[in-house]
């Protein structure tokens, strides 16, 4: 069974990394998870930070809900759930989601937020979005290589804007970080990332294969 994810607001609202994340996700790489809060947030910070029209921020998540129709958890099985969950408050309703959806890791910018001591009676993990990626490509590197490298080409034109429902209802063009497609070779990207893949691909697959308690 795919690994599974819950993406908390803050690696969606990031243009690059939310570009990033869904094209992995499209290469079923992983199954993402998300909620209507979780999207509303989003939507809510774009708008506030003038990174995007309340029209645009909408069609964005739109588009993601339609690109990925069962990333949405129940509402009402997080509402349940959500009082029992141990973690910041604010971000009780991403943890209960983990739970409803069976993922085994919460992916993250805000890792205090989810303490070990509340995640790990539900064998849930918080990531780091580069620890995660970094575990996806020891298990799969030519395939995140492969979607790393056709973002800024998919994103990067008018013409592939137009083809593409993400970056069209997006906020500017994507990018992978600092690193551009022609400086990443597999071998460079494999030889800068090497030293930390063999202890993440055997962390990512103990954990996908853990049972929930």
């Amino acid at each position: 069974m795919p690994f599974a994810a819950v993406l908390d607001a803050s690696v969606l609202y990031p243009l690059p990394l939310r570009d990033t994340l869904l094209r992995v996700a499209e290469a079923e790489l992983y199954n993402p998870y998300w909620s209507e809060r979780i999207l509303d947030e989003v939507l809510r910070n774009l708008v506030a930070d003038g990174r995007a029209s309340e029209d645009q921020a909408r069609r964005l998540t739109q588009a993601m809900a339609t690109a990925f129709d069962g990333a949405a958890v129940p509402h009402l099985a997080i509402d349940r759930l959500e009082a029992a969950m141990t973690n910041d408050p604010k971000d009780r309703h991403v943890l209960a989601a983990a739970v409803v959806s069976d993922a085994q890791a919460v992916v993250t910018l805000n890792l205090s937020d989810f303490p070990v001591e509340a995640c790990d009676p539900f064998t849930i993990e918080p990531l780091q979005p580069d620890v995660f990626l970094l575990d996806l490509y020891g298990l799969a590197g030519q395939e995140v290589f492969e979607a790393v490298r056709q973002q800024p080409r998919a994103s990067g034109t008018a013409t592939s804007r137009r083809s593409n429902p993400l970056a069209r209802a997006g906020d500017g063009s994507a990018r992978w970080s600092s690193t551009t497609p022609d400086a990443c070779t597999p071998g460079r990207c494999r030889a800068q990332l090497s030293p930390k893949l063999s202890s993440s691909a055997v962390t990512l697959r103990s954990r996908s294969s853990t049972p929930k308690r």
